[in-house]
């Protein structure tokens, strides 16, 4: 059902007798194993850098003759990588009269229920405090959808928000179109070849396959079904994830309901990490006090946040797969 706007009363947020039951996903996978809410590092600014280098090629004909004179000098060039916070900004209010009317069931008006007879209890007795809980649950579900489809824009003006780069807006060394195509295990293993080359999943801890649930099956079937390769779980962060032996070693597998249906993504977990900007004297995703204005409670939730994708080469994705709508 549809949430309200504005200020909570009695008429537009009834309580009702008997057990509370969430209608909504609230996991959040990927942000949860790279730090989530409370981890990550501080930024400093609205623009954050990470830098990077790499190392020539390496060589069986570099070596030397005896007595020889010293070769010309060589270095490495480091590069600089960008991403910026965005800002997640929510207001609860809650009047006086229904954070005390804890006793009182259903809707007023000509819809009211009978609620004589029934049994139980109201499941909220603190209105205020429990929707400042469910704002701040769906910020980290905002969150999650950023980090992992986040279109980057840092605007010239305070016209347009801030929004952080996401994962798979980030990838473009490794990236693979299936121009609609059914995932295969060719496409899989050969993804994983590209980002092994390049120096990713070489961490078996936090080598991760991300996927839907369209392509989770897929999965299943190829390298399961089809491969007959080993499952297994592993805690990675505080999230339980089923793993497979591969060609390339141990990969936990994500299953993320933010992924795009036609998409699957090699991630090496321990290069991503948030990065918060902290408010002095409040920290960072904080709750405060607004101004009273009336007969009722205004709280402001606040915190601006961004991605850290480390080496994007490090990280491989496919787009454009059958995703069933066709």
């Amino acid at each position: 059902m549809p949430g309200i706007t504005g200020m909570g009363t009695t008429f537009n947020l009834p309580n009702y007798v008997g057990e509370l039951f969430a209608v909504s996903p609230e996991d959040t996978p990927f942000l949860s194993a790279i730090g989530g809410l409370t981890g990550g590092t501080p930024a400093e600014s609205t623009h954050f850098t990470w830098s990077g280098y790499d190392l020539r090629d390496a060589s069986a004909t570099r070596q030397r003759v005896e007595g020889a004179s010293a070769p010309d000098a060589e270095g490495r060039a480091r590069f600089s990588v960008m991403n910026v916070v965005e800002i997640h900004q929510e207001t609860v209010d809650t009047s006086y009269t229904k954070q005390a009317a804890v006793g009182q069931f259903g809707a007023l008006g000509a819809s009211h229920p009978n609620v004589e007879g029934l049994s139980g209890a109201n499941a909220v007795t603190d209105e205020h405090g429990w929707q400042i809980a469910q704002a701040l649950k769906q910020v980290a579900r905002d969150v999650e959808m950023s980090f992992i489809r986040g279109e980057y824009d840092d605007p010239s003006s305070n016209s347009d928000p801030r929004r952080t780069r996401g994962l798979l807006e980030a990838i473009e060394s490794n990236a693979v179109d299936a121009g609609g195509g059914e995932l295969t295990d060719e496409m899989v293993l050969d993804l994983m070849q590209d980002v092994w080359e390049s120096g990713g999943i070489a961490e078996t801890e936090t080598a991760t396959l991300m996927v839907g649930a369209r392509q989770k099956r897929a999965l299943s079937r190829i390298f399961v079904t089809e491969r007959n390769y080993q499952e297994q779980t592993r805690d990675v962060g505080g999230v339980n994830l089923q793993t497979i032996e591969t060609d390339f070693g141990r990969l936990n597998i994500m299953l993320n309901r933010w992924m795009p249906s036609d998409s699957l993504s090699v991630v090496s977990l321990e290069q991503c990490a948030p990065r918060f900007l902290p408010i002095p004297g409040k920290g960072f995703l904080f709750q405060e006090e607004l101004a009273k204005v009336g007969a009722s409670d205004r709280t402001q939730i606040y915190g601006e946040i961004g991605l850290e994708y480390g080496n994007e080469s490090a990280h491989g994705k496919i787009t454009g797969l059958d995703d069933g709508t066709s």
